[in-house]
């Protein structure tokens, strides 16, 4: 089953994303999957166990890097 995360990551900074959105960011792409980085958020797409995995990963590595907030939605199919 492919999974497709999209996450938003706090707080914003004007101009390019910050070491907490970028940290994240390298996860996902470390990891192997598509990853589709919009205005308002970041997309990354792949079978489910990765998906998962990297999703625990990617929330861990934003957290250490000064986020102070990660919203996540998860789509299947």
């Amino acid at each position: 089953m492919e999974i497709t995360v999209e996450f938003t990551i706090e707080p914003f900074a004007d101009g390019a994303p910050g070491p907490h959105v970028r940290a994240a960011i390298e996860v996902a792409e470390m990891a192997g999957l598509a990853v589709d980085i919009g205005p308002f958020g970041t997309s990354v797409s792949g079978p489910a166990d990765e998906v998962l995995t990297v999703v625990s990963d990617l929330t861990r590595a934003a957290v250490e890097h000064g986020a102070t907030r990660v919203s996540l939605q998860l789509t299947m199919g």
